[in-house]
């Protein structure tokens, strides 16, 4: 070993080194030294340039040499399976003590890797192994072969296989073997190049883009199209154009953040000189200087720092929005490197996994020359976009550069999510697809029919050409005439409506969290109005209903209860402690548990408090406890924590940290103790302690599980605390197990994990902690304002069963009026069993929604979710009023959501906070994150990130009602438009015998959309709302219209469509009858179809504008803008485009058209009486349905225009017949005269209702007059016209006795 410590030391990288360790062993046998095998492999992989061809005589070295190696790897490999398990790799190990013993082993025909292990014969399985290892190295060392990156190590010796899989390596202070992308980040959507055919792709990926193209390539043909070639083409590039400059705008702001970040500087060590360069210039394998309160570049290996045992602090707020501080040391093996020369003569390499997404993971070895490999994990890894706090100086080596560092790929968008609207809304659009389909056959077919009958006598006409007898040139004609029933200009408006809508989210002052200086965030605004259709909640607890503040309460101690007092000589704790209770010795042991099993960090501020930066909220709190015992834990270093036990110092030797994660649910910390004993402290979940718990160590199981109850029935989170003594030779054999799993590139959290399974058990109980999270301000409220809009919601944590009852109750979730069934079963013989029985009870039961609430926990939830129960268990969720589903891991709930979502296809919404919340938010319909304690990791996949859980209130009840009520109002009224005026085409195609001549002037036709009907949709989709905010967050149940789609459904959307049709009808055929005899001015002149084209337009104009003032609730200055100011727009284009030509070479057949239109009685005469004509019907229909059939919604909205207390109004019954009756009461209080009448009570459920009225009404005329009003308000009772009724018979209401006075 001492050749080979010569050789190391010799200036040979690192691989090579190695190489010449790796072959020491082999030396001894084959009777060849050291030396001269380091050179072979030396020249077989760096061939001088004379012997860079191939060369025969060279091949059996090498051949020879592989075989050796083969050999030897095989043996290491058959050494590890063995029962001793010694690490593979000796070689790269520190020498032992009996180093000097290797000569007399290697003379034996033992290797030195595995000198430690018997020799034992080779099974079949190594020798097939050892077969293909053969072929391998064949092939790698086959002529001609081009040479691997992986080919430098063929054997590894850091614990893994160079088989493992793909890896990074990074050359220190040399060439890199691969040459790596340099440090620029672009968050960019396009460049200067791409961004044309990008900005198409992404636009044409919509079908309605798609078909607006292809009517403009269609309308390139000759004498096809009858709109003429450019009156779509110019309107869809308009549409695109408003499309490109609203991203090149927001590409443009990327841009400059971009360039802002990377030209950042930065110290660079560059040819034993530091230089100040940008980042965009550093690339993997540089070394460089980072200075406090900087961000770090790139991702680093820490080198060395100002702090002794080159610890640093960083702040990761920008990661993963915690603000904490966290520590992060250097290996030992270069914690020495201060200087600049002492990093110029760092050799070595890094091998390291490739570049990933995962922040908290990172696997890697450092291999320097001549000293043994050793592991890099997470703690020395400094991320982009971290800074660095409360250190001078660091030192680093770059590892991931730009686009491949962890901040960057964590910032790939949230899954594409569309809104139930867009999904019917694309389905309706197909279905009016195939009536235009239909429209053309019919009109190609009905033009052949035209043509055959009037070919002969109408000559004149030419209609004996091919083109004109073609049916395919005639549905050609047809399918570019009526391609504008759908919508050019909707997606578009819909994206600019949303995106504002989005702004207006996002400055909604009523959701800004001062504390925090939390705004809301809309991440996008594809879900707007899905925030008004949910109708499943599901929410986690810890951090989302509750502050994640924690605070210690009290703890249970060999079965003893304690809780903190002002000072730790007033506890009882302490009092037996000192006293020398029986328990004393385990109240030491758990006292000492939790001032040290921890990753906290202390800070000492200058007044002497000690605040203490912790991951989570949990470990704070129990330090905290602990400190209020008197157990104060005051400093840590990377080698041992010290803690003052009251009063005596106290120092622990870390000997090896086993870290929480969400699948471990415990945290176990090896130390060494004052008298020198191992004991290993663990932490965690009762149901992962008791089952580690050992024969003789669960004296106080039974008192401590009583205990536990207890604390969760007071809403309080529990811990378990167990130890275990460790004798010396146990660890040590462990600990090589352990360190081999730690510089594993592949599977390194498994290995981790199945290693402290080995330690983790034979644990001894010492007590629970009691924690407190207190709700968030306002859940309760939000909660029961939720439940009375008719949202259910669902509380998925993985806290304790009664913990989340209590919490449950404490938030109003649970009444005490309600039913729990409570489900925890252990067998899917019994799940099953028992969710039949259940669902039985349910189902004979005609209540649909029963009020109860349902609670199961993690392992029940797990047989629920098979396949077989599935379904079952499904039915009875959706029956209960309240599910709470306990002790579940992010992919059940995961599963729960993507289960309801499917099943109801109700509108689903996930709320959470944490890291563990992000599987079921993007599951859901909708997401939501809140920027709480544990980070953004949640807020970062959603889709709405909010700081309170109150907020969701105002984000669902206000944003998303009114959201959904523009968003339908804005489609529905852009189908209506269209129809409207497109489908005068088709009545007008029966005077133009079919021929596919337009009715109006070609460029009016393409503008309609983009220019005079555009203003309207685009004000109801920003103002529009039928209610206050106030109004809508104090009575929830206004949500349900929303909710249950009652605004856009399908069968809304075809009545509307229906209701143009007819309007088409009479915009069409009354100017038609007015224009019948062509002679509409006094001197007897007439003129063409194109001044009856253009009548029909102005009150297609007029009207559709009207019937946007028609359906609008809020009126605004901007809603009368875009109203009256689109017909005054349509106006004067008419004055300015009759008079383009000839100054432009176009639009001669527009030419005096205004003269024309504005000198005629008759267009001012159908100008007032078209439109009002035409919405005659819908008025009447409005005022029948406002009075007789009026809705909560538009009752409320009457009762806020008269500004009279809406709480009589929503206690009023929603029946048609009670609103009808009640509006009667309301009515007769402000006439005179007297009108009662007296309602028994009858068999009928509504009747019921109304027999305790006794109404008087005060109307002023005849009697008559009386009951025909009556006989509107009530259609259902029959009443004659005497003064004097009695008892006329009615469908299921009588009236005993009617006077009029």
């Amino acid at each position: 070993m001492a050749d080979s410590g010569k050789h190391a030391s010799g200036g040979h990288n690192g691989a090579n080194s190695e190489r010449r360790n790796a072959q020491n062993g082999r030396n001894g046998r084959n009777g060849h030294n050291g030396h001269s095998h380091g050179r072979q492999l030396q020249f077989l992989d760096n061939p001088p340039p004379s012997q860079a061809t191939f060369n025969v005589r060279s091949l059996w070295p090498s051949i020879k040499s592989g075989v050796r190696r083969l050999r030897s790897q095989v043996l290491r490999r058959t050494a590890t399976t063995g029962p001793a398990m010694a690490p593979s790799g000796g070689a790269d190990l520190p020498p032992s003590d009996n180093d000097h013993a290797a000569p007399s082993r290697s003379g034996h025909g033992i290797t030195e890797t595995d000198g430690s292990n018997p020799h034992r014969r080779l099974d079949e399985s190594s020798v097939m192994g050892s077969v293909q290892s053969v072929k391998n190295y064949f092939k790698r060392t086959r002529p001609g072969r081009k040479k691997g990156k992986d080919d430098e190590d063929f054997t590894s010796s850091a614990g893994y296989d160079a088989d493992d899989g793909e890896r990074r390596v990074i050359n220190l202070n040399g060439p890199q073997p691969t040459k790596y992308g340099n440090n620029r980040i672009t968050t960019a959507k396009y460049s200067f190049i791409s961004f044309l055919p990008a900005f198409l792709f992404e636009q044409f990926r919509r079908y309605s883009n798609c078909f607006f193209l292809l009517i403009a390539i269609l309308q390139q043909i000759p004498e096809v199209s009858p709109t003429g070639r450019y009156t779509t083409l110019v309107p869809l590039m308009f549409i695109l154009s408003v499309s490109a400059i609203k991203e090149i705008i927001e590409d443009i702001k990327r841009h400059r953040a971009d360039n802002e970040i990377n030209h950042r500087s930065i110290e660079r060590l560059d040819s034993g000189s530091w230089c100040t360069v940008r980042w965009s210039e550093l690339t993997v394998g540089d070394i460089i200087k980072v200075g406090i309160n900087t961000f770090f570049p790139a991702d680093l290996i820490l080198l060395s720092s100002s702090e002794p045992q080159a610890m640093c602090f960083i702040e990761t707020a920008n990661l993963d929005g915690e603000t904490n501080l966290k520590i992060r040391q250097a290996l030992p093996a270069t914690a020495e490197l201060l200087e600049t020369k002492d990093l110029q003569r760092l050799e070595g390499r890094i091998e390291c996994e490739l570049p990933n997404r995962h922040l908290y993971e990172f696997n890697g070895v450092l291999r320097e020359t001549g000293k043994p490999p050793a592991a890099l994990g997470n703690d020395q890894v400094l991320q982009r976009g971290a800074i660095l706090r409360n250190t001078a100086w660091v030192f680093g080596i770059v590892v991931y550069s730009g686009q491949e560092t962890k901040l960057m790929k964590n910032s790939t968008s949230a899954p594409l999510k569309r809104s139930t609207v867009d999904k019917l809304t694309n389905t309706q659009i197909l279905m009016l697809f195939m009536i235009l389909i239909s429209l053309c056959i019919i009109s190609g077919l009905c033009n052949l029919f035209w043509t055959r009958e009037h070919s002969e006598t109408d000559w004149y006409l030419g209609l004996t050409d091919f083109k004109t007898k073609s049916l395919g040139y005639n549905l050609l004609t047809f399918f570019i005439l009526y391609n504008n029933l759908i919508p050019i200009s909707l997606q578009v408006t819909l994206e600019l409506v949303r995106f504002l809508q989005a702004i207006f989210i996002n400055y909604d002052i009523e959701m800004y969290h001062e504390e925090s200086n939390t705004p809301a965030m809309a991440r996008t605004s594809n879900l707007n109005e899905e925030l008004g259709m949910v109708k499943y909640i599901f929410s986690d607890k810890t951090g989302t209903l509750t502050q994640n503040v924690m605070e210690f309460k009290k703890c249970s101690i060999a079965g003893y209860v304690y809780t903190a007092e002002r000072t730790p000589e007033e506890s009882q704790l302490v009092q037996n402690i000192l006293g020398r209770h029986e328990t004393s010795a385990v109240i030491e042991e758990f006292l000492e548990l939790l001032s040290v099993c921890h990753t906290v960090i202390p800070e000492r501020k200058e007044n002497g408090n000690m605040i203490y930066h912790a991951a989570s909220p949990d470990e704070r709190a129990l330090v905290e406890g602990a400190q209020k015992f008197g157990y104060i834990f005051d400093t840590r270093t990377p080698k041992y924590v010290e803690i003052n036990a009251l009063g005596v110092r106290k120092r622990y030797e870390v000997l090896n940290v086993l870290e929480f994660t969400s699948s471990r649910k415990r945290m176990s910390l090896i130390v060494r103790t004052p008298e020198n004993k191992i004991k290993l402290f663990c932490k965690g979940a009762d149901t992962v302690i008791y089952e580690r718990l050992a024969p003789q160590g669960q004296a106080f199981r039974e008192q401590t599980l009583r205990h536990l109850e207890e604390f969760a029935s007071d809403g309080l989170r529990t811990l378990c605390l167990a130890v275990a003594d460790i004798r010396p030779d146990v660890y040590q054999e462990w600990s090589q197990t352990f360190d081999k799993a730690s510089v594993a590139l592949q599977n390194r959290e498994s290995k981790l994990e199945d290693a402290a399974n080995l330690i983790e058990n034979n644990l001894r109980l010492l007590g629970a902690t009691a924690i407190e999270d207190r709700l968030q301000d306002g859940v309760p409220e939000t909660i029961a304002s939720l439940l009375d809009a008719g949202i259910y919601i669902w509380v998925l944590t993985g806290d304790k069963q009664e913990t989340a009852i209590n919490i449950g109750y404490s938030c109003r979730l649970i009444s005490h009026s309600m039913d729990i069934i409570i489900l925890n079963e252990e067998s899917l013989d019994a799940t099953r069993e028992v969710i039949h029985r259940h669902y039985r009870e349910f189902k004979s039961s005609s209540a649909k929604d029963a009020n109860v609430a349902l609670v199961i926990d993690g392992t029940t939830l797990k047989y629920a979710l098979s396949c077989d129960l599935r379904n079952d268990f499904q039915d009875l969720c959706i029956l209960c009023r309240v599910v709470i589903c306990c002790r579940v891991s992010p992919m059940q709930k995961a599963e729960v959501v993507e289960m309801v979502t499917q099943s109801t296809n109700a509108v689903t919404l996930a709320i959470g906070d944490g890291a563990n919340d992000v599987a079921m938010i993007q599951k859901a319909n909708v997401g939501i994150g809140i920027s709480g304690v544990e980070g953004l990791q949640a807020a970062c996949a959603s889709d709405y990130s909010i700081a309170q859980f109150r907020y969701l209130q105002r984000l669902l009840l206000v944003h998303g009602a009114w959201n959904y009520a523009r968003i339908s109002k804005l489609i529905l009224y852009s189908f209506y438009k269209n129809v409207c005026l497109y489908v005068i085409e088709l009545w007008f195609a029966v005077y133009s015998g079919w021929s596919g001549q337009i009715l109006f002037e070609r460029w009016t036709i393409g503008l309609y959309n983009v220019l005079f009907t555009a203003m309207p949709p685009f004000a109801m989709g920003l103002f529009e709302k039928f209610c206050t905010a106030e109004t809508m967050i104090r009575y929830p149940m206004l949500y349900k219209t929303s909710q249950n789609a009652k605004l856009f459904n399908v069968k809304v959307f075809w009545i509307w469509i229906f209701n143009a049709l007819l309007h088409s009808v009479f915009l069409f055929w009354l100017p038609l009858a007015a224009y019948t005899t062509e002679v509409i001015w006094s001197d007897g002149k007439t003129s063409d179809y194109l001044l009856m084209g253009n009548l029909v337009y102005t009150y297609v104009i007029v009207t559709v504008c009207l019937k946007a003032g028609l359906i609008t609730n809020s009126w605004t200055w901007l809603t009368h803008l875009a109203i009256w100011g689109s017909i005054v727009l349509w106006f004067g284009f008419v004055l300015i485009y009759s008079h383009v030509w000839p100054m432009f070479k176009f639009a001669s057949n527009f030419r005096g058209m205004d003269i024309q239109l504005l000198s005629t009685p008759v267009f001012y005469f159908c100008l007032m009486l078209v439109p009002i004509t035409t919405l005659l019907v819908d008025v009447i229909c409005k005022l029948v349905h406002n009075t007789v059939f009026k809705t909560l919604t538009e009752a409320v909205r009457e009762t806020e225009i008269r500004r009279s207390d809406i709480s009589e109004v929503m206690n009023e019954p929603r029946s048609s017949t009670m609103y009808a009756l009640g509006s009667i009461i309301r009515y007769s209080r402000k006439r005179p005269g007297c009108y009662v009448m007296s309602l028994p009570v009858v068999p009928t459920r509504e009747s019921k209702r109304i027999s305790s009225y006794r109404m008087a009404t005060r109307f002023p005329r005849r009697r008559a007059e009386l009951c025909r009003s009556l006989s509107l308000y009530v259609p259902m009772i029959r009443i004659c016209q005497s003064p004097r009724v009695t008892k006329p018979e009615t469908r299921g209401l009588w009236i005993s006795r009617c006077t009029c006075i």
